[in-house]
């Protein structure tokens, strides 16, 4: 049903061969494009983008008080009011267990 094909990376020029194993995994996965990257583009693009790269945001941290305790702490999100926000301590303190 597949062949192998030989296809043209579009960083580095090189020709690559994209076999019939690889077209067959593509389609149970319902890629539509065929790659258009070597394999060795392909993981150092993917090497970039995971190993950060300037790519990621440093988080945003919000300076709030802890409902059970009082101390000042910080936490990754906004606060909408609405609902308690605890530090570190108090949150695993109030925690359930998970085993």
């Amino acid at each position: 049903m597949y062949s192998d094909k030989t296809l043209t990376c579009r960083d580095c020029g090189k020709e690559f061969v994209f076999t019939a194993g690889e077209q067959e995994f593509y389609a149970t996965r319902g890629f539509q494009n065929e790659p258009s990257r070597c394999p060795e583009c392909r993981a150092a693009r993917k090497a970039q983008n995971n190993n950060g790269g300037g790519m990621r945001q440093p988080r945003e941290m919000h300076t709030v008080i802890c409902a059970e305790c009082g101390k000042e702490t910080q936490v990754p999100f906004k606060p909408s009011g609405d609902r308690p926000v605890y530090c570190q301590d108090c949150f695993q303190a109030k925690r359930p267990s998970r085993w």
